[in-house]
C-alpha cells in the first residue's frame, strides 16, 4: 500500500481524534494556522452528522479504480492494486464512501498500524484489516461529532485561543444553530429506534459493539445539543417543546430499541449519562437566568424578542403538558425548573392589565379567574406544582446531590472510575445549569419554607464544594460578586444558617468552606488529587471569594443561643421578655428578649446588657431560641470551639496534658457573666462533637490555603479581642490556632492508637494535619509549627522511638485507604518548601531556628523513607490510584530535594539532607529502597493497559502522575551521579535500570520478567502516558546512558537491554521524523540519539546505518511505503532529509535545526567507524551544500539582554528578550556545527590521505569546495570571523547581581542557583545556567518588604542567563571556526592573497584581545577560544619571506598586539600559568608569541627591512615575553618537581620553545636583561634540581612512556640548557649554577659511570632509549658551555675532566666501535657528541693545560685515533656500512629498507648516489661530518697550529701519533696510510659535487631533517678533507723533528723502527733543555745515519701528500664557490709547508 510522498495530506495524517485534542486547547506544537488548515477540508464532514463518511457511489468507486484520488486538501494519493480489495472491503463492510474508506485506512495505518498478526494473503487480509480497523472507525464517528464541542465553546469565548477559528468554521458547518439542533433531535430520535444492521446480526459480538456504538453517538449528540443550545442556536418555542417532547418521550434517553445488548456496566453507564444530560438541557433551554432577571419575561402580543420560548404560547403549552404528563422523580429537575419559569410567566401576566389573547387557553390552567378577571389572591398553578416538586416523594434534592456526586457529568472522579464516554466531565457549564437551577428553587420558595433544608445544604455544599477549583471557582465568585447582591432570596440560605449560628454549627461552616471555591479535601471521597497547575485567574477567583468568606464570617450580625425560661424570671434572671410595643415592629415581628446585664458569650464577646433578641422558636415550651442583634467574629467562636474540645479531651484523659495554658483557673469577680458553649444549647455532644472540629478545621484551612496575607488577618482575628470564655486560666496567654491544632492532632493520634478495635479517627487527623500545612504558609506562624513538629515525637518519631504516627499510619493498612498518609506526605511537601523559601531570611536572621528545620527535615526523611517508600509497595489499598500517589509524593519530595539543593553544591543549605537521599538511592541503596522506583517503571505499562481494560481511568492518571514523578527523580539522580566522586563506580539504581525485574506485581498474574530499558523505549512512544512522560522516559534513557559510559568497568549499555533494538530505533526515528510529534520529545530523542552515535558504537550503527527491518505493517511508515521494497530509514538519512529545508527551520525552529545538526556534527566525529554509510552522502555534496548556506547565513546584531519586561509563553513567565536571544543562541549554534561538520569531513579526508598534506590538496574534498568560495572571499571572511569571534559576555552583570546579593541577601549565593542538568538538555535563554524558579521562591519571603528590589534581582538573572546563553554558543562557533581554520591549512597555506587577509583578520582580532578588559571565571574559556582562533589565522597565514610593506606593517600591528595580550592585567597569562583561571590560556598565546619570534627572527635576518620603530617594538615585545616566559618556567619547574603532569610538561615545553626563540643573538642580542631576570627568579638552579631529581628516563610510568615514546619533562629541560648553553653569558650562568653536579647526580648517571646506557631499552621498543637521549643531550650541553665558555673556562675545564673521567666507561664504549660492530642513529649520535664535546675541550685548551686535562685529552687521542681507522674503513666501503647498520625506529626501518632495493655501490670506493640511496648518503654524510670534527679534535690537541707558524723547538713532539707508514690495518690506530686514503676519499666526493649548483638536494626534505644539498655536502667532505691533509702534514713533520733513538739500525726496518719508536704508553720520554740544545747542534753540523734512513723512509709519503695536495687545490677553490664563501686556501700552505719543511732535496 503505497501513498504519494511527495506532500503530505492532513486528512490522512491528523485523525479527528487529534484534531479534537488540538481544538480543546492542547496544540503540542501546531499552530493556529496549521490548525486551520486542518479543519477547513473537513467542513463536509462536520455538516453531515448522520453520515460523516458518507455512502458508498459510483463516482467514488471510478476514483479509486483509477488508481489516483484527490482528497478535498487537493493532495493525490496513488492506489496500488493490492490496497483497493480492501478499501473496497471496508466501504462495503462499514457501508461508507469508498474514498473516504481510503482515507480511513491511511490514516489508521499512519497513525496506529496494523496489529500483529494480520495475514498477508490478499483473500483474507481484507477481513482481517475491516476487523482490525473498525474501533478506529468508531472512534472517528464519536470524534467527528466531538469536534464540534470546543468549536461551539470557543464560539462565544473571545479569549479561546481558537475562537477566531470558530468563528469562521461554525457558519460553515452550521448555518442555522436551530436547524442544526433540530437535525441533531431528529438524528437522535433515529438512532434510538434504529435496529441492528444486517451483517450483525449473526453476531452477538459485533451485534453488542454496534449497539453501544450507537449509545455513544446519542450520548456525544446530547452533548453537543447542550453546547449547541448554550449560546449558538436560540431557545425558540418550537425547538425547546420539541427537545421537551424528545426527552419525555425516550424517558431520557432510556427507551431504546436495542436495549437487550445495552446491559453490561459500560452500557448502562452510557444511559445514564444520557439521562443526565437530558436533564442539563431541559434546564439549560428554560434559560433560567434570563427568566429570572427583572424584566426577563415578556408576554405580548407582538414580543420584541420572538426567538425565546416564551413568545410562543402554542409551544408554551405543549412544553406545560409535557412536563406534566409525567410524574417519576427522574424528572424531578425539569418539574421544579419549569415551576420556576411558570411562577415568573405568570407574576409578569398578573403584572399585566390584559393577557393578550393568544396567551389566553395557556393561563387558563394556571391562574384561576374570577368576575373581575385573574385573581391575584387566588392559589397559582405554580404554587402548587412547587409544593409538590420540593415535596419529599418528588426527592428533587435528592436526584440533584446524585448528580452531583454520582454523575460523570459533575464528578471527573467517577468519570474516570467508570470511564465513561462524556467527552468533558465536570464541565462549568453543566455545574451553571445546576446552580442556575439551585437559586431558582430559592427564589422559587423562602429558604425557610423549603421541607427539606438539610437536603438543599447538602445540595449546595455538593454544587459548590465538592469539585476541582477549577471546576466551582466561577460559579462561586458569580455568587459573591452576583447573587449576593442580587436580592436575599439568592442568599438566603446563608442567612438562615447564620441565624441558627452558633445553636447549629455546622450548617453555616459547611456552606462557608463551600464558597470559598477551595473545592473538595482530600477527604472527600470524591476527590480526585488532580495536580493541576492554578492559573492566575483560578487563584484571583480564589482569594475573591475566600476574602468575601472571611469578611462574613468575621462579622455575623447576629448571635443565637438557647435559652432556658427558667433564666427569664426570679431575682438573679438574666432575660427578660420585651412587651410587644419594645420589642416587636414590622421589621422584626415576633417576641423579643433583653439580658438584663452584661454576657460574655462563647467566642469572648460581650453582649451588653439591655440588648435585644428575637424568639426564634415557639414561646411556650421551657426552652427557647433567641437571635441577637450582636456582632460579632464567627472566627472567635470557632476558636473557642476547638478551645473547648481541647480542655474536654484532657479532662476525659485524666492528665493535664503538655499545654498549660488550656486549663481551668479563678476568673475575676469584676467580669461579665460567662456562658459556656453548652449553656447557649449548641448541639454537640458532651464529650466535644468531632465533627464540627473537623468542619471548623476544615473552614480555616480553606482560607487559609495558599492566601497567607488572608490567613495573617484570619489568625490575627482569632488573637484580638478578649480570650475565649473556655479559656479559664487568665494568667497565662490563651492558646493559638497552632496549639490547639496540635494538641488536637496529638490527641486523635493517641486515641486512635489505644483504640484497637476502632477505626483511627481519619478525618480529624487529617484536617489538622492539613491545617498544619496550610500555617506553613503563614510567615509569623510557621516557625510556632516547626517548633511544635520539632518538640514532639508523635509524628516523625525520634532517634530512639518511631512515633505515634507510624501506628496510626499502619491502621490504615487494614482499610486500604491512605488518608492520614497522604496528607503527612503533604505535610512533609509543605515543610520543605517552606523551609526552602525562608533559608535565607532564617540563615540571615536566626540561625537556630535553620538548625531546627533541618532536623526536623531529616526526621520527617527518615520516616518517610523508612516507614512509607521501601514497605508502600506491598500494602493493601482499596483504590490502587492511593498507591500511585503516596509514590508520587514521596518521590516528588526526594526530587525537589535535590533540585533546591544538590548535594554537589558547597555549603548550600539542606546539604545534609540531600546527601542523605543520594546515599539513600545511590550510593548506600538497598533493593528496598531502588525497588519502588525500578518496579514502578517496569510494571507501568501493563497496569495501565489493565486499568484501561477496565476502564478504571481515575487511577490510571494517578500511575501517570506516579511515573512523571519517578521518571523525573531518576533523571535527577542519574545527572547528579555523574558529577560526584562516585561517578565511576556503578551503583546499585544503574544496576537495576539494567536488570530484568520480575513482572509479578504487573497485576496480571505474570511470572515474566521485564527490562527498565525496555519499558522506558516504550514509554517514548506511548501516547495514551500524556505528553511529559514520553520526554522524561527519552530524559531518563539520555542520563543512564551518560552515566553507564562514564563508569568504569561497567559492560552494561542501552542496546544490550533491548529486547528489540531494530523496532525501538525504529520508533524513535519516526518520532525525530514526524512533523507533528511534540517539539520537546523531538528534541530529547534527537540527544539522546546524539548520545547514543558517541557513546555506544553498536547502538550508533542502529541509529547510523539504518541497518535495521523496515516496519512493513508495523506503523506509520507503512502509510508512506507499503506494498514496496522495503527501505532502511535511518536517523541519518532523516537529519540529511530535514536539511533540505534548513532555511525554514532556521526561521520557525532553530533549537530543532541545532539538535540535528549536532547529531550529524557527532556522526562526523566519528566518521571513521561510520565510513561506509557517510561515504555517499560525502560524494553527493548536497549535505555540504546546504551546510555552507548555513555557514553564510548572517545572524544579526546581537540581541539586548536586559529584560525590560515580562512575556508568558506556553504558560511560563519569560523576559521579553527571551525569544530573540534563544533564537540567536540556537541559530549560532547551528552555524557552529555546520562549521564543525565541514571541518571533521576535511579531517577525514586529510586521514584518508595518510596525513600527506600535498597528496590530500590535490583532491579536494566535497566539504570543502563547498566552503571554498566563502574562505577565499575578502567580503564574507572579514564578517564570518569577527562574528566568530565576537563576545557578548558582560562580566559586569555578574558583578553587579553578587554585589546586589550582598547587600540586601547576603545569605544567597549564585552558586546554589545553578541549573543541575547537562548544558545539553538546557533552553537557551532567561532560565539556562541558573533555576530562575529557584530564585523566586528564595526571594518570595522579601517580596512583602520589597518587591521592586526582588524584582530588580529578578531581572539581574535573567540577564546573566540570557547573557550566559550568548557567550556559550559564541564560544562554541569561535572553537568551531578554530578547528575548520586548522584543518583547511593545506589549501589555503602558500596564498599570497589569503594570507594577506588573514594577516588583517589576525591583526584586528590581536588587538580586541589585548584590550580586553573583561574578567570573570567564564572569560578565561572565552579568551581561550579566541586566542585559538588567532593561532589557527596565523597557521594558515604561516612564515613568509617575501612580505611586503602591507603585510610587515600588518604584522608588526600583531607584535604589538601581541604584547598587549602578554601584559593584559584582566586576563594574565600567569594567572593562567598559576592555574588560578578555570580554562587556561597560555599555551595558545606561547604558540602566538612562537610565530610572531620566528618571524621576527626571519624579518630581523633580511637586510632593510625593519625600521627603527619595528624594532623597538619587538623589543617591547621579547622583554614582556620573556619576564612571562621565564617567571612561567620558574613555576612549572616548581610543578614538576611536585608530580607526574601531562599539563604541566606541555607548558614546559612550550615555554622553554618560546625562551629559545626570543634568547637567539639574532633577535635579541643584549641577554642582560634576561639574565638578570633569569638570576632573580632562580630559574637556573630550579631548572638543574628539577634533572637532578626527576625521573630521567620515565620507568616510574611505562605505560605513558610507551604512549608518549618519551618521558615527561626531560626533553624541555635539555632543551632549556641547550639553549643557555648556546649563550656565552647564559652559558656562564649555566656552569656557575652547577650544571656538571646536576648532570653526575641524576637517575642515570650510575648508569653511566658504569658504561650500561644502551641504545635500547625493553621497555620501549621500536624507539631510542630516553636515557641514550637524555646522555647524548648532556653531552651536547656540556660541550656548548666548554665552547661557550673557550679558553676562559680553565675551572669548568677541570670539572668537565672530572665528569669525562665518571663517564669514562660510556664514553669509551662509544668511541670503541668498530667495523664490526652494529651501527645505528643513536650510536652514531652519541659518537657525535662525545667527539665534540673532546673537541671543544681541545678548542679551549690553553697550552698551558692542566694534568688532568692532558690525562683526559691522552685518553681520548688513543681511542679517536682507533676509531678514525674503523670511520676511514666506513667511507670507503658503502656497502659494508649499509650492512652493518640497525634501524631503530619503524620509521627508519621503512627508509632503510626503501634503500636496501636500489644498492648503486658497485666497488667499494665508489661514491653512494644519494638520489637512489638518500639513507645510506645521509649515513655517509653523517660520518664525513664525524671525521673532520675528531680530526680537528686531534688537531687542536696537537697543537698543529704551532707546526705550521712556530720553529721546530716549538714543536710539541710528543704529538707525533700518527705513524708515517702506508699501511692501513683495521685493528691498529690510524696510520699516514689512513689520512691520505681518508682524503682521497674526501676528494673524490668533492670532485664529484664541485660542479653542481650549491641548493641543489641530494635527498628529500623529511619531517625531521632538511634536505641534503650540494652546498651541505661539499662543506663536510671540505672539512674532512683538509683536516686530514693538516693533520697528515703536522705529524709527519712532528715525527721527522724526533731525536734519534737507540738501537740496532743496520737491518732494521725502518717502519718497525718508527713503531717502536711511537708512544705506545708513555708517549715518548720527556727531554730537558740541554738535550734539545745538543740535538739541535749536530743536525746542523751533519747528518747521521739515523736520520738519513728515517728522511729516505719518509719521503716517499711526502711524495703521496704533496701529490694529494696538488690535486685537492683545483678541487678546493671550486668548492669557495659552491659554500658561497672566501677562505685561505689551506692547500697552498700546507704545499709550502711539505717542500719547506719535510721534502729531502735532491
Amino acid at each position: 500500500m503505497a501513498a504519494d510522498t511527495s506532500k503530505r495530506s492532513n486528512l490522512v495524517d491528523v485523525t479527528f481524534q487529534a484534531l479534537h485534542q488540538n481544538l480543546s486547547g492542547h496544540l503540542e506544537g501546531t499552530t493556529l494556522e496549521q490548525l486551520a488548515d486542518i479543519i477547513k477540508p473537513r467542513v463536509d464532514q462536520l455538516r453531515n452528522i448522520s453520515e460523516p463518511f458518507g455512502r458508498p457511489s459510483d463516482a467514488s468507486k471510478k476514483k479509486v479504480d483509477s488508481g489516483s484520488v484527490t482528497l478535498a486538501d487537493g493532495v493525490v494519493l496513488r492506489v496500488e492494486d493490492a490496497d483497493k480489495e480492501v478499501v473496497f472491503t471496508i466501504s462495503t463492510k462499514l457501508n461508507i464512501d469508498q474514498v473516504q474508506a481510503l482515507v480511513l485506512l491511511r490514516s489508521f495505518l499512519y497513525n496506529e498500524g496494523l496489529p500483529e498478526g494480520v495475514a498477508t494473503d490478499p483473500a483474507s487480509m481484507a477481513d482481517e484489516v475491516v476487523e482490525a480497523i473498525t474501533p478506529f472507525y468508531y472512534s472517528e464517528r464519536l470524534h467527528i461529532l466531538r469536534t464540534l464541542i470546543p468549536l461551539f465553546r470557543a464560539e462565544q469565548n473571545a479569549f479561546d485561543p481558537v475562537h477566531e477559528i470558530a468563528s469562521e468554521i461554525l457558519p460553515e458547518v452550521t448555518p442555522d444553530g436551530t436547524a442544526f439542533a433540530n437535525s441533531l433531535i431528529d438524528e437522535y430520535l433515529r438512532k434510538t429506534h434504529a435496529d441492528i444492521p444486517q451483517n450483525a446480526r449473526d453476531n452477538t459480538r459485533h451485534a453488542s459493539v454496534w449497539a453501544k456504538q450507537n449509545a455513544k453517538e446519542q450520548l456525544t449528540m446530547l452533548e453537543v445539543l447542550f453546547w449547541a443550545m448554550w449560546s449558538y442556536a436560540t431557545c425558540d418555542g418550537p425547538l425547546v417543546a420539541k427537545i421537551y417532547e424528545t426527552a419525555y418521550q425516550t424517558h431520557l434517553g432510556s427507551q431504546q430499541q436495542n436495549s437487550t445488548f445495552l446491559l453490561d456496566d459500560e452500557s448502562v453507564q452510557i444511559l445514564q449519562d444520557c439521562a443526565a444530560l437530558w436533564i442539563l438541557i431541559t434546564v439549560e433551554v428554560l434559560e433560567l437566568e434570563r427568566a429570572a432577571g427583572p424584566g426577563g419575561i415578556e408576554i405580548s402580543g407582538n414580543p420584541a424578542d420572538k426567538d425565546i420560548y416564551w413568545s410562543s404560547p402554542d409551544s408554551l403549552k405543549r412544553i406545560h403538558q409535557v412536563v406534566i404528563s409525567q410524574g417519576n422523580s427522574n424528572f424531578a429537575c425539569t418539574y421544579i425548573a419549569w415551576t420556576f419559569v411558570l411562577s415568573r410567566i405568570s407574576r409578569t401576566a398578573l403584572e399585566l392589565k390584559e393577557i393578550p389573547g393568544s396567551y389566553k387557553s395557556f393561563f387558563d390552567c394556571l391562574i384561576p379567574e374570577d368576575s373581575d378577571g385573574y385573581s391575584k389572591d387566588g392559589i397559582r398553578a405554580f404554587e402548587l406544582m412547587a409544593k409538590v416538586g420540593l415535596g419529599a416523594d418528588a426527592g428533587l434534592f435528592r436526584l440533584m446531590l446524585t448528580l452531583l456526586t454520582a454523575s460523570p457529568l459533575f464528578v471527573t472522579s467517577v468519570a474516570w472510575k467508570k470511564g465513561s464516554s462524556i467527552t468533558d466531565p465536570n464541565a462549568v457549564a453543566y455545574r451553571s445549569v445546576l446552580k442556575g437551577l439551585t437559586i431558582a428553587v430559592v427564589e422559587l420558595v423562602p429558604v425557610e419554607m423549603i421541607p427539606d433544608f438539610e437536603g438543599l445544604l447538602e445540595v449546595w455544599v455538593a454544587l459548590f464544594g465538592r469539585s476541582e477549583p477549577q471546576a466551582v471557582a466561577g460559579i462561586c465568585r458569580q455568587f459573591w460578586e452576583a447573587d449576593w447582591q442580587e436580592g436575599i432570596a439568592r442568599r438566603a440560605i446563608v442567612d438562615v444558617s447564620r441565624s441558627r449560628f452558633p445553636v447549629q454549627v455546622k450548617p453555616l461552616i459547611r456552606l462557608l468552606r463551600a464558597l470559598t471555591a477551595t473545592g473538595f479535601l482530600e477527604t472527600d471521597p470524591l476527590s480526585t488529587a488532580d495536580h493541576v497547575q492554578a492559573t492566575a485567574e483560578l487563584v484571583e477567583e480564589r482569594q475573591l471569594c475566600t476574602r468575601a468568606v472571611f469578611d462574613f464570617f468575621d462579622e455575623l450580625s447576629t448571635y443565637t443561643q438557647v435559652i432556658h425560661i427558667s433564666t427569664c424570671s426570679g431575682a438573679h434572671a438574666l432575660y427578660e421578655k420585651l412587651p410587644d410595643r419594645y420589642g416587636s415592629s414590622s421589621a422584626t415581628p415576633g417576641p423579643s428578649y433583653m439580658n438584663v446585664r452584661p454576657i460574655r458569650l462563647p467566642g469572648g464577646s460581650v453582649l451588653p446588657a439591655k440588648s435585644v433578641g428575637q424568639l426564634l422558636s415557639s414561646d411556650g415550651g421551657d426552652l427557647i431560641v433567641v437571635a441577637w442583634q450582636h456582632k460579632h467574629s464567627g472566627w472567635k467562636l470557632l476558636l473557642e470551639f476547638l478551645t473547648d474540645y481541647v480542655n474536654r479531651r484532657r479532662m476525659q484523659s485524666g492528665n493535664g496534658g503538655s499545654y498549660r495554658d488550656v486549663s481551668f483557673g479563678n476568673r475575676g469577680a469584676s467580669q461579665p457573666f460567662a456562658l459556656k458553649l453548652e449553656d447557649i444549647g449548641v448541639e454537640m455532644d458532651r464529650s466535644g462533637d468531632e465533627s464540627i472540629i473537623i468542619d471548623a478545621l476544615d473552614l480555616i484551612r480553606s482560607v487559609v490555603q495558599d492566601n497567607p496575607d488572608l490567613a495573617q488577618q484570619l489568625l490575627l482575628s482569632l488573637e484580638s479581642g478578649d480570650p475565649v470564655v473556655s479559656h479559664t486560666m487568665t494568667e497565662a496567654q490563651p492558646p493559638d490556632l497552632v496549639q490547639l491544632t496540635t494538641a488536637i492532632l496529638e490527641e486523635a493520634l493517641t486515641r486512635s492508637v489505644g483504640q484497637h478495635h476502632t477505626p483511627p479517627h481519619t478525618n480529624l487527623i487529617t484536617s489538622a494535619i492539613s491545617v498544619l500545612t496550610a500555617l506553613l504558609a503563614v510567615p509569623n506562624y510557621s516557625n510556632r509549627v516547626w517548633l511544635y513538629i520539632r518538640s514532639t515525637s508523635s509524628l516523625f518519631g525520634s532517634d530512639r522511638n518511631i512515633g505515634i504516627a507510624s501506628a496510626v499510619l499502619a491502621a490504615e493498612r487494614l482499610t486500604g485507604h491512605y488518608t492520614m498518609t497522604l496528607a503527612l506526605l503533604h505535610l512533609v511537601d509543605a515543610l520543605f518548601t517552606e523551609a526552602s523559601a525562608t533559608v535565607l531570611l532564617v540563615t540571615q536572621q536566626n540561625a537556630k531556628l535553620q538548625q531546627v528545620k533541618e532536623e526536623v527535615l531529616m526526621r520527617a526523611a527518615r520516616f518517610i523513607h523508612s516507614e512509607i517508600w521501601v514497605e508502600h509497595m506491598g500494602w493493601k489499598y482499596a483504590q490502587l490510584g492511593d498507591r500511585f500517589e503516596i509514590g508520587r509524593r514521596v518521590s516528588t519530595f526526594y526530587m525537589e530535594v535535590f533540585r533546591h539543593s544538590s548535594p554537589g553544591l558547597k555549603e548550600a543549605p539542606f546539604t545534609k539532607l540531600s546527601h542523605a537521599i543520594a546515599d539513600a538511592l545511590l550510593f548506600k541503596a538497598t533493593t528496598s529502597t531502588v525497588t519502588p522506583l525500578v518496579a514502578s517503571l517496569v510494571t507501568g505499562g501493563s497496569v495501565m493497559n489493565m486499568l484501561y481494560a477496565s476502564r478504571r481511568y481515575g487511577d490510571a492518571r494517578r500511575l501517570v502522575y506516579l511515573l512523571e514523578s519517578h521518571l523525573a527523580l531518576i533523571r535527577v539522580l542519574l545527572t547528579y551521579k555523574q558529577k560526584s566522586p562516585g561517578a565511576s563506580k556503578i551503583c546499585l539504581l544503574e544496576q537495576a535500570l539494567c536488570s530484568r525485574v520480575g513482572g509479578g506485581s504487573s497485576f496480571e498474574g505474570s511470572s515474566s520478567r521485564a527490562n527498565p530499558v525496555d519499558a522506558l523505549a516504550a514509554y517514548v512512544r506511548e501516547r495514551s502516558m500524556g505528553d511529559v512522560v514520553p520526554v522524561a522516559a527519552m530524559q531518563v534513557l539520555f542520563a543512564l546512558c551518560s552515566s553507564l559510559s562514564s563508569s568504569e568497568g561497567s559492560a552494561s549499555t542501552i542496546i544490550g537491554h533491548l529486547s528489540d533494538p531494530e523496532a525501538t530505533v525504529s520508533n524513535m526515528v519516526r518520532i525525530v521524523q514526524h512533523p507533528y510529534d511534540d517539539a520537546l520529545l523531538r528534541n530529547a530523542v534527537w540527544n539522546f540519539i546524539t548520545l547514543a552515535v558517541d557513546k555506544e558504537p553498536a547502538l550508533a550503527r542502529l541509529f547510523v546505518t539504518g541497518r535495521f527491518r523496515a516496519p512493513s505493517v508495523k506503523g506509520k511508515e507503512k502509510a508512506e511505503d507499503s506494498g514496496g521494497p522495503s527501505k532502511t530509514v535511518s536517523a541519518l538519512s532523516v537529519a540529511c532529509d530535514m536539511l533540505e529545508q534548513w532555511k525554514e527551520l532556521w526561521e520557525l525552529n532553530p533549537k530543532l535545526l541545532a539538535s540535528l545538526l549536532r547529531f550529524l556534527d557527532v556522526v562526523w566525529q566519528h566518521g571513521h567507524e561510520h565510513k561506509a554509510s557517510l561515504d555517499p552522502i560525502r560524494e553527493d555534496g548536497k549535505l555540504f551544500e546546504h551546510l555552507a548556506g548555513i555557514v553564510a547565513e548572517e545572524l544579526g546584531p546581537t540581541p539586548d539582554c536586559h529584560t525590560e519586561g515580562y512575556i508568558v509563553s506556553d504558560g511560563v513567565l519569560h523576559s521579553d528578550h527571551h525569544e530573540a536571544i534563544s533564537t540567536y543562541a540556537y541559530r549560532s549554534a547551528v552555524k557552529s556545527h555546520a562549521v564543525h561538520i565541514l571541518a571533521a569531513d576535511i579531517r577525514m579526508h586529510l586521514q584518508a590521505q595518510g596525513g600527506d598534506a600535498t597528496q590530500a590538496s590535490k583532491k579536494k574534498p566535497r566539504s570543502y569546495t563547498a566552503i571554498e568560495h566563502i574562505l577565499r572571499s575578502e567580503e564574507q571572511i572579514v564578517e564570518l570571523i569577527p562574528e566568530a569571534a565576537a563576545s557578548a559576555y558582560h562580566p559586569e552583570l555578574h558583578d553587579e547581581f553578587a554585589d546586589l546579593l550582598k547587600r540586601h541577601y547576603p545569605t544567597l549565593s549564585l552558586e546554589h542557583l545553578q541549573a543541575q542538568e547537562p548544558i545539553v538538555e538546557r533552553e537557551y535563554g532567561d532560565d539556562f545556567a541558573f533555576s530562575m524558579p529557584l530564585l523566586r521562591l528564595r526571594l518570595n519571603p522579601y517580596t512583602s518588604d520589597d518587591e521592586v528590589q526582588v524584582e530588580e534581582a529578578v531581572r539581574q538573572l535573567h540577564a546573566i542567563n540570557m547573557n550566559l546563553s550568548l557567550a556559550h554558543v559564541q564560544t562554541t562557533l569561535a572553537e568551531s571556526w578554530q578547528f575548520l581554520l586548522l584543518q583547511v591549512v593545506p589549501f589555503l597555506r602558500g596564498d599570497a592573497t589569503v594570507r594577506s587577509q588573514l594577516l588583517s583578520l589576525a591583526d584586528t582580532l590581536s588587538g580586541d584581545i589585548s584590550s580586553e578588559q573583561r574578567s570573570g571565571e567564564m572569560m578565561s574559556n572565552i579568551h581561550s577560544a579566541r586566542l585559538s582562533l588567532l593561532l589557527s589565522l596565523l597557521e594558515i597565514a604561516w612564515f613568509s619571506t617575501t612580505d611586503k610593506k602591507a603585510e610587515i606593517d600588518r604584522f608588526m600591528a600583531l607584535v604589538k598586539s601581541t604584547r598587549g595580550i602578554i601584559i593584559n592585567t584582566a586576563q594574565s597569562p600567569a594567572r593562567s600559568i598559576l592555574g588560578q583561571v578555570p580554562v587556561p590560556f597560555h599555551r595558545p598565546l606561547l604558540q602566538i608569541v612562537y610565530f610572531v619570534a620566528r618571524q621576527c627572527r626571519s624579518l630581523a635576518r633580511r637586510p632593510k627591512t625593519l625600521t627603527a620603530e619595528h624594532r623597538l617594538a619587538i623589543a617591547a615585545l621579547l622583554d614582556a615575553t620573556l619576564v612571562f616566559v621565564i617567571d612561567g618556567l620558574r613555576v612549572t619547574f616548581d610543578g614538576a618537581r611536585l608530580q607526574l603532569d601531562l599539563d604541566v610538561d606541555q607548558d614546559m615545553e612550550l615555554l622553554v620553545a618560546v625562551f629559545e626563540q626570543c634568547t637567539r643573538p639574532d633577535l635579541n642580542p643584549s641577554p642582560t636583561l634576561w639574565l638578570t631576570r633569569c638570576q632573580e627568579t632562580d630559574v637556573v638552579r630550579a631548572s638543574l634540581q628539577l634533572f637532578s631529581r626527576m625521573d630521567v628516563v620515565g620507568l616510574s610510568d611505562v605505560t605513558l612512556l610507551r604512549a608518549r615514546k618519551q618521558p615527561l619533562y626531560t626533553p624541555h629541560v635539555l632543551i632549556f640548557h641547550m639553549a643557555l648553553a648556546s649563550i656565552h653569558p647564559a652559558a656562564e650562568r649555566l656552569a656557575s649554577e652547577g650544571l656538571l653536579s646536576a648532570y653526575i647526580e641524576n637517575a642515570i648517571s650510575t648508569a653511566i659511570r658504569d658504561g650500561k646506557i644502551d641504545v635500547t631499552i625493553s621497555e620501549l621498543p621500536g624507539e631510542e632509549s630516553p636515557a641514550h637521549h637524555a646522555y647524548c643531550s648532556m653531552l651536547a650541553i656540556i660541550a656548548g658551555v666548554s665552547t661557550a665558555l673557550g679558553r676562559h673556562g680553565q675551572y669548568f675545564e677541570s670539572e668537565v675532566c672530572g665528569l669525562l673521567q665518571f663517564y669514562s666507561e660510556q664514553i669509551h664504549r662509544a668511541l670503541s666501535w668498530t667495523i664490526d660492530d652494529p651501527l645505528s642513529l643513536p650510536l652514531l649520535e652519541e659518537i657525535e657528541q662525545v667527539v665534540n664535546l673532546f673537541s671543544a675541550i681541545a678548542q679551549g685548551t690553553a697550552a698551558d693545560a692542566n694534568e688532568a686535562v692532558k690525562r683526559v685529552m691522552q685518553f681520548f687521542t688513543s681511542d679517536a685515533l682507533l676509531l678514525l681507522q674503523q670511520l676511514n674503513y666506513a667511507l670507503t666501503h658503502p656497502n659494508h656500512l649499509a650492512s652493518l647498520f640497525e634501524p631503530i625506529t619503524a620509521e627508519e626501518r621503512t627508509k632503510f629498507e626503501a634503500d636496501r632495493g636500489a644498492s648503486t655501490v658497485k666497488v667499494p670506493s665508489e661514491v653512494v648516489d644519494p638520489t637512489r640511496r638518500p639513507f645510506l648518503a645521509r649515513l655517509v654524510h653523517r660520518l664525513y661530518r664525524l671525521s673532520g670534527t675528531l680530526l680537528s679534535s686531534l688537531i687542536d690537541f696537537s697543537a698543529a697550529e704551532t707546526v705550521l707558524l712556530g720553529e721546530p723547538e716549538d714543536w710539541q713532539v710528543s704529538q707525533a701519533l700518527i705513524v708515517p707508514h702506508s699501511k692501513v690495518v683495521l685493528g691498529e690506530p690510524a696510520s699516514l696510510g689512513t689520512l691520505l686514503e681518508l682524503g682521497n676519499c674526501s676528494l673524490d666526493l668533492l670532485r664529484l659535487l664541485v660542479d653542481r649548483p650549491p641548493t641543489q638536494a641530494l635527498t628529500a626534505a623529511t619531517a625531521s631533517e632538511k634536505a641534503l644539498d650540494v652546498r651541505d655536502t661539499v662543506a663536510a667532505a671540505r672539512r674532512t678533507l683538509e683536516a686530514a691533509l693538516l693533520y697528515a702534514v703536522t705529524q709527519l713533520a712532528l715525527w721527522l723533528s724526533k731525536p734519534e733513538f737507540d738501537g740496532p739500525a743496520g737491518d732494521a726496518d725502518a717502519d718497525e723502527m718508527l713503531v717502536e719508536d711511537a708512544p705506545g704508553a708513555g708517549g715518548g720520554a720527556s727531554v730537558n733543555a740541554d738535550a734539545l740544545k745538543e740535538r739541535r747542534a749536530a743536525r746542523k753540523a751533519s747528518m747521521t745515519l739515523a736520520e738519513r734512513l728515517r728522511r729516505g723512509m719518509t719521503g716517499e709519503m711526502a711524495a703521496d701528500l704533496h701529490g694529494l695536495l696538488a690535486k685537492a687545490r683545483p678541487v678546493i677553490a671550486k668548492s669557495a664557490a659552491v659554500l658561497g664563501e672566501k677562505d685561505v686556501d689551506l692547500t697552498q700552505v700546507l704545499a709550502y709547508f711539505v717542500q719547506e719543511r719535510i721534502s729531502v732535496p735532491a
